[in-house]
């Protein structure tokens, strides 16, 4: 199996969790666009639509609603000021501690979740997020900026604290953001944005003890039998899945919905789509019935903590599994440490 340093070899998330589809709110609706791939673009450049040099595939109609879209590569990003903040915001993405450390609280980056450099349909990608926002979030009943979505992925996923929305690391994360999103259409959800979640429901209710036997015979190589990832020479190169230095409870992985999705879609890395419905639920259930961080929202009591932030059925927190009340016991610190 290749496997590619830097990327997930089973999930995370990320977060998440990851960005931008990542943390979504208690509705238990599913809500992300549908699972098809990217059009080929040379179909999607046979069409009448013109496309200036340097700018991503246009977005064309697809069964009247959703669309697709191809980010420019990053070759035609251009050598001014504005592209090099478009580069820095890159290179926060795909290696987010060594360039924001400030804000990140434990060993993940951006890319773990975000595959491809936020490049990759179906596993949110920037592109598709960028063009939704301003939005509403039932996350936290209001109206979001792009800048406070990238807040929360720190806070969150990053297991850290959220930079100013006027300072560099957002600017830059936001012209990456808008660089990979040129020529979308506004407002637009665009097919592989977010999770291929619509429609996808597991077969039977997700297991532990099947959870388990998927995780050892698929992901453990990479991410370890403990879940804590791998490191070569200092170096990160499988991230951890759960502890103290994964995302914390408040990210979107921390969702059976969507971690569900991401790896049912995007895992084992290179083999997307092989697993069942089944062992992609089953697995998710198992990494997400792990200890973590707690939810920076934390209100005192897991209780009126899952009550209030967590009353859903895609969330372990505050539930009980193999004898343990999730949430409890939060491993490590949550925020910077």
């Amino acid at each position: 199996m290749k496997i590619l340093p830097g990327l997930w070899c089973m999930t995370v998330a990320g977060i998440g969790l990851a960005l931008l589809a990542g943390c979504s709110g208690r509705s238990d609706a599913p809500t992300a666009a549908s699972s098809a791939a990217p059009a080929n673009p040379t179909s999607v450049a046979s069409t009448a639509i013109a496309t200036a040099p340097g700018q991503g595939l246009p977005a064309t109609p697809v069964n009247g609603t959703a669309t697709v879209f191809t980010p420019p590569p990053e070759s035609a990003i251009p050598a001014t000021p504005f592209g090099a903040m478009v580069r820095k915001g890159e290179a926060i993405f795909t290696h987010t501690r060594a360039n924001a450390g400030t804000w990140v609280g434990n060993d993940l980056d951006c890319s773990n979740c975000h595959l491809d450099a936020g490049r990759r349909a179906h596993s949110a990608p920037l592109w598709g997020a960028y063009v939704r926002y301003p939005m509403y979030r039932a996350k936290n009943h209001e109206v979001n900026s792009f800048a406070d979505r990238l807040q929360g992925c720190f806070r969150y996923s990053m297991n850290g604290k959220a930079p100013p929305a006027d300072g560099e690391t957002i600017k830059a994360l936001t012209a990456y953001a808008y660089w990979l999103a040129k020529g979308a259409p506004t407002g637009a959800t665009l097919k592989g944005a977010g999770y291929p979640k619509q429609g996808f429901t597991p077969p039977q209710p997700p297991n532990y003890a099947r959870g388990q036997k998927v995780y050892e015979h698929n992901c453990a190589l990479c991410h370890g039998a403990d879940g804590q990832g791998q490191s070569v020479g200092g170096s990160l190169v499988f991230p951890p899945l759960w502890g103290s230095d994964s995302f914390n409870w408040g990210a979107g992985m921390g969702r059976l919905d969507n971690a569900a999705a991401f790896i049912k879609a995007n895992m084992p890395f290179s083999r997307g789509g092989t697993l069942s419905d089944q062992d992609a639920w089953d697995a998710a259930y198992y990494l997400d019935a792990h200890e973590r961080p707690q939810d920076p929202r934390f209100t005192g009591t897991v209780a009126t903590t899952r009550k209030k932030y967590h009353d859903s059925k895609w969330s372990l927190y505050g539930t009980v599994v193999n004898g343990h009340l999730l949430g409890s016991a939060p491993t490590g610190k949550t925020g910077v440490r």
